[in-house]
């Protein structure tokens, strides 16, 4: 099924070692789109301070090195990393507007830093653009809000947190009386408030202002100041960062323990990660960036995919609960409004939206994390398949570019389905 054009923008704007040693793939033999631009000549540089590290000559380098621009905490690796074996390397084909293309001729069309294919746990492809290699530290942008989720599953498990019908303010009593403290912790997370909140990436938009604020007031005075609802709670998708930010306030209240420490000892330990990851904090409460700047290897992020695909079991034990992950990621566990096919948002209704994550239309549950700038992890649990992709696209509010990324990562993973099974 082609996907519409008009989801183009929203799969952009939602817009990703082991005991054996570190294997590159080989470069391409032709240059990666934009080289120049993206800084080749000066070795992708890092921009020299964090309010710079969207500037299209940083992006490369800033996105595998943001942990060194702004306070992070830390998150260790298991004590024993899953391995991750590799099988020969597929050159997997697709189609996309009629014409047929390989994995390799993807990372010369589009910004590609890195993606990763698992298949039953086994590494069937992976490459490396802009000198990029396995060991750094990639962002995953708003890939992270799933992680957030993930944490709050775990809380409700361990009965730190008693039910997903109580208001965030029945943890966060400072957010008594406004309204994302009056908000089901359900609703914060299927993006549904309720709140009049733009996120369009925009200079000036209301993500622009809450996030300002938060960098300069903290969490809590940011939460506060959103005031104004333009739907009930729970009947509308409209996504903003703001919403996970109150999460992670929920998070650290109802557990006692930072984001960062609960997802280290409940998700990361246990999926077995390979590396140290961190997540970049908000310098003036330092609280973590629940809705982005987490930062992991690739192969981290596969095996984080890996977890989700086995319906939480990680490393040969259970890891999350299977119902709950079905409660996140199985459309037809969504009110009908947030489904594939049903939910509007940026005039396409491609896309549904579960806890979190973004759930993908077809035969059979399939799902999504997705990061401005193109970062994402597709999982698909019944054929066992995991993508992880990472990418410096040219904008972060959608494919106003022209380069159709979203669109065209959608078709490869298509064509990855197509090896195992069918969409």
């Amino acid at each position: 099924m082609p996907m519409p054009s008009d989801a183009i923008r929203l799969l952009c704007a939602v817009s990703a070692l082991f005991v054996l040693p570190l294997l590159a793939a080989p470069p391409a033999a032709v240059a990666a789109p934009d080289e120049d631009i993206l800084g080749k000549a000066e070795g992708y540089p890092v921009a020299p301070r964090m309010r710079e590290s969207r500037r299209e000559r940083y992006l490369v380098g800033s996105f595998s090195a943001l942990d060194t621009l702004g306070p992070s905490c830390t998150l260790a690796p298991a004590s024993a990393p899953l391995p991750l074996p590799a099988e020969t390397p597929i050159n997997f084909g697709y189609r996309f507007r009629g014409a047929s293309y390989t994995l390799d001729d993807y990372l010369q069309r589009q910004r590609v830093t890195a993606i990763l294919v698992l298949h039953e746990g086994r590494i069937v492809a992976e490459r490396y653009n802009y000198d990029r290699t396995p060991d750094m530290r990639m962002l995953s942008n708003s890939m992270a809000k799933t992680i957030t989720a993930l944490a709050l599953v775990k809380a409700l498990e361990d009965g730190s947190i008693r039910s997903f019908d109580d208001t965030a303010a029945t943890y966060v009593p400072e957010l008594d009386g406004t309204l994302y403290g009056g908000t089901r912790i359900v609703d914060l997370l299927r993006m549904a408030s309720g709140a009049r909140f733009v996120e369009s990436y925009a200079a000036d938009d209301d993500r622009a202002r809450h996030n300002r604020l938060t960098r300069e007031r903290g969490n809590i005075a940011a939460a506060r100041s959103v005031t104004e609802r333009a739907d009930p709670a729970g009947e509308r998708f409209n996504y903003a960062g703001a919403q996970t930010q109150v999460l992670g306030l929920v998070l650290r209240a109802a557990t006692h323990t930072s984001l960062c420490d609960y997802v280290d000892a409940r998700i990361w330990q246990p999926i077995g990660a390979e590396a140290r990851a961190t997540w970049l904090v908000n310098p003036s409460d330092g609280l973590e960036v629940a809705q982005g700047d987490f930062n992991a290897t690739v192969r981290d992020y596969g095996r984080l995919g890996l977890m989700l695909a086995n319906d939480g079991m990680a490393a040969g034990h259970r890891g999350v609960a299977a119902e709950h992950l079905l409660d996140m990621t199985d459309a037809a566990r969504q009110p009908p409004a947030f489904r594939p096919g049903q939910m509007r948002w940026h005039d396409s209704t491609y896309l549904g939206y579960g806890l979190q994550v973004w759930l993908l239309p077809g035969s059979h549950r399939r799902f999504v994390l997705l990061g401005v700038y193109g970062q994402a992890i597709f999982v698909d649990p019944e054929l066992k398949l995991v993508m992880v992709h990472m990418a410096v696209g040219r904008d972060a509010a959608g494919d106003a570019s022209g380069t159709h990324l979203g669109a065209e990562r959608d078709a490869l993973f298509r064509g990855v389905v197509a090896r195992y099974g069918s969409w």
